[in-house]
């Protein structure tokens, strides 16, 4: 079981850098099947916690998964599992956002707003125009305040699609959902970038000193235990940390001070 796992891993990996190096529907649409359990897991999840068809999350993941693919970059040394996942589940999130519910207005309006349109084609036909609101709120005999908040609750009732478009840059449609930050979302993203970094660090440190790192600070090992482990003395394992930290500090550094700047 171990051997096959390892082996699609491998071959996760092998297609991933051959979309990299020459980008087809072909090598996407057989990363896209091979990570297919990664989007019916997520959607499985997200399905307990909404009232959304499976089906349907299944499909919307599929689309973060597609994202995910296009994005990813090889040679950031980690593992796609773990990139593709705020993708796929920030996909589904923005589903389930633009089909929230309606905003309830009060039943009065509602009634109102039902009579004033019967009462805006009435007019209409007797007066050979479009009636003004006096007009309309004299008939329902209500002030002109309440029917104009009646009519504005009313537009305002059904929610604007995320997809909605908001303007044309350099021929690149721009939505309402580009315009809005999600910041559940955004953290992920922040996360996964800063996972990525800290993984690009520890590839660079020797084999000896990675293996301490990640036991005890990854693993939980205590030292005393890692140090059995590999042969060496507690105190041994104590200076490979404290070496290897220092590394990860200078080696992370150059990406912190470019952020900031």
């Amino acid at each position: 079981m171990a051997t096959q796992s390892s082996s699609m891993h491998y071959r996760g990996m092998e297609l991933l850098v051959s979309y990299h190096q020459n980008p087809s529907v072909l090598v996407r649409n057989q990363l896209v099947r091979l990570n297919a359990g990664l989007v019916r897991k997520i959607a499985h999840r997200v399905s307990h916690q909404c009232a959304e068809p499976y089906e349907d999350l299944e499909q919307i993941g599929y689309l973060g998964l597609i994202r995910a693919i296009e994005r990813f970059q090889p040679s950031q040394g980690c593992a796609f599992s773990s990139f593709a996942v705020p993708y796929i589940r920030g996909e589904m999130l923005h589903f389930l956002r633009d089909k929230g519910s309606s905003v309830k207005i009060p039943r009065r309006w509602r009634e109102l707003q039902t009579r004033g349109e019967r009462v805006r084609e009435t007019l209409t036909q007797s007066l050979g125009r479009v009636p003004t609101d006096a007009e309309i709120a004299e008939q329902l005999l209500v002030s002109v305040e309440e029917w104009r908040q009646t009519k504005l609750a009313t537009q305002n009732r059904m929610p604007l699609s995320l997809d909605a478009l908001v303007s044309v840059q350099v021929d690149t449609p721009v939505t309402l959902g580009d315009t809005l930050v999600d910041h559940h979302y955004q953290s992920l993203q922040n996360l996964e970038e800063e996972r990525q970094q800290l993984q690009q660090a520890l590839s660079q440190l020797e084999d000896k000193t990675r293996t301490v790192i990640e036991s005890v600070f990854f693993n939980e090992i205590p030292r005393k235990e890692v140090a059995e482990q590999i042969g060496v003395s507690p105190m041994t394992v104590t200076r490979w940390i404290k070496r290897g930290i220092e590394q990860l500090v200078g080696g992370l550094q150059p990406s912190v001070t470019s952020t900031e700047s």
